[in-house]
């Protein structure tokens, strides 16, 4: 008995030294880049994992970035593409998940099947042809392209995910609706989708960063100076020979904030969509 006292706290302490070895190693990028971004050049080369004093501490990237750049005009751009894909991934999604999980029909496995392979397959293997099929609708250099492509890149995932949770509901829940008469969108919209909150939120997490970071798409897609996105945005800041470190991590800093609110927001349904399947 001694021994399974002693062993769990033992055990525990390891656990939580992990995570937070873990967590250090994550933070620690972002991190370097908030503090390096409040610093003069001859500071960020100096020192570059010192805290700003008042002899490094410089806000001319931001001011540039700002006032001489179409910083946000990109950073719009890359929120408009981000919401608009991660709404129609979460609706589009969800119906899917709903249509597999509830209903059965012939096919059922192999459509189910069909969308694994879309997540074990990289969608940019498909670049060529995607980019034929851009032109040809006459689509490229508008943010349509990066919408359609990113919704198609999130969708496999999405509905796996929210099918196996879907699937998790309890039947009863959904006849007894039937019974009183309630049509199948009420039940969707009413019943399914406040249910699977925690995995609505977490398919809404893992699908933002990567269309929000993605540099491959709007380089081919949508290279034009209206349609840039922030990544994209920020290669002006990067040249061949010289490098401007100030205006780059001002940059940085500034397309980092939307990933992180959208983090404190959803963090608590995350953490139970990513849990609950470990409870139960």
């Amino acid at each position: 008995m001694k021994t399974h006292k002693i062993t769990r706290p033992l055990s525990s302490a390891g656990v939580h030294l992990v995570l937070g070895g873990y967590t250090l190693l994550a933070l620690f990028p972002i991190l370097l880049i908030l503090i390096n971004a409040f610093k003069s050049r001859a500071g960020i080369f100096d020192d570059p994992l010192a805290l700003p004093t008042a002899e490094t501490f410089f806000l001319g990237g931001f001011e540039k970035v700002i006032a001489k750049s179409h910083f946000m005009l990109y950073f719009g751009n890359s929120l408009t593409v981000t919401l608009v894909s991660l709404a129609l991934i979460l609706l589009f999604g969800a119906m899917a998940a709903w249509a597999l999980a509830e209903y059965k029909f012939r096919g059922n496995r192999l459509l189910a099947l069909y969308l694994a392979i879309g997540i074990m397959v990289p969608i940019r293997l498909g670049t060529v042809s995607i980019l034929e099929l851009i032109v040809k609708f006459d689509l490229i250099n508008t943010l349509t392209a990066l919408i359609l492509v990113y919704t198609a890149q999130g969708l496999p995932l999405a509905i796996m995910i929210l099918s196996e949770f879907i699937a998790q509901i309890p039947k009863e829940l959904k006849e007894a609706a039937r019974c009183d008469g309630v049509g199948e969108f009420k039940i969707f919209f009413q019943i399914i989708l406040p249910l699977i909150r925690p995995a609505v939120a977490t398919v809404a997490v893992f699908t933002m960063i990567p269309v929000w970071n993605d540099l491959w798409f709007p380089l081919i897609l949508a290279p034009g100076e209206e349609t840039q996105t922030v990544t994209l945005g920020v290669q002006q800041f990067i040249g061949q020979y010289v490098t401007d470190w100030n205006s780059v991590l001002a940059s940085l800093s500034l397309a980092v904030i939307p990933v992180l609110i959208m983090y404190m927001i959803f963090s608590r349904q995350l953490i139970r969509g990513l849990t609950s399947g470990a409870v139960k």
